[in-house]
């Protein structure tokens, strides 16, 4: 109950604040997230096949590797022109640790999230806006869980130079238990030729009483239809001397 007290909460500051649903776009692949809303009455699915982690670190004095895969998606609809419902599973996960000559392996299931995505009319052909409240219940296995819920406010600014270029910003304020946390998300969009588009955005993470975290991440997407997207992206990030590195490929529908 307290849950759905604080995301209403959350949501009902979202709401009110204006309206106008952008062209429609997938939010995969990346960090960041769309200004753009799903159809009412439609819902867009879209999955990871699937997204991997590596990890090196040292520890006393051994090297300790790590390999994650997970299946995580997202499935939006349209409560009306400019509000989304957004439900999120992190999915089956698997890992592989190998520490001092020996291998563990390990399964499980992720969170799960729901939010609100609300699009903001700025009166403005090129400029487009959208602000997400968002809660990521910690219902996952030990292992692949963050074992306390996020409650997560964020906003997505989009400008659109022309049709062969995009920029833009996200944002997100998150809290976990008392710990607050910012996240800043430049990103650049661009089409290649046809239905080949490319992005990168550099991410920058700050929690309270922690070191600042920096990263990127880049790929490719590939527009089969209006319906059909498919996506593959690399990332590594830059905090510490240990070895952090990322990929993925996905697949989203609309329906």
């Amino acid at each position: 109950m307290k849950i759905l007290q604080k995301l209403a909460l959350v949501g009902a500051s979202v709401i009110s604040m204006g309206s106008m649903a952008a062209d429609f776009s997938f939010d995969r692949p990346g960090e960041g997230f769309g200004t753009s809303i799903t159809p009412v009455g439609q819902l867009a699915w879209e999955q990871a096949l699937p997204s991997a982690t590596y990890k090196e670190e040292t520890v006393d004095g051994a090297k300790k590797k790590t390999v994650t895969l997970g299946g995580d998606m997202l499935f939006r609809t349209g409560l009306t022109k400019s509000l989304e419902l957004q439900l999120g599973w992190d999915g089956p996960m698997w890992s592989q640790t190998k520490y001092k000559g020996r291998s563990h392996d390990d399964d499980g299931l992720g969170d799960v999230s729901i939010g609100l995505k609300h699009a903001i009319d700025l009166k403005d052909d090129k400029l487009s806006m959208a602000v997400l409240a968002r809660a990521k219940i910690a219902t996952g296995n030990d292992g692949f869980s963050e074992h306390d819920d996020i409650y997560t406010l964020g906003s997505s600014l989009n400008y659109k130079y022309n049709d062969l270029l995009n920029t833009g910003m996200t944002m997100y304020y998150s809290m976990q238990n008392s710990n607050v946390s910012v996240t800043a998300i430049p990103n650049i969009s661009y089409k290649v030729a046809g239905n080949l588009s490319g992005f990168s955005e550099f991410v920058y993470h700050k929690e309270e009483s922690q070191r600042n975290e920096y990263g990127v991440n880049t790929g490719l997407i590939y527009a089969l239809n209006n319906r059909i997207q498919l996506d593959g992206s690399v990332g590594v990030d830059f905090q510490s001397e240990d070895k952090n590195y990322r990929a993925g490929l996905g697949v989203s529908f609309l329906f």
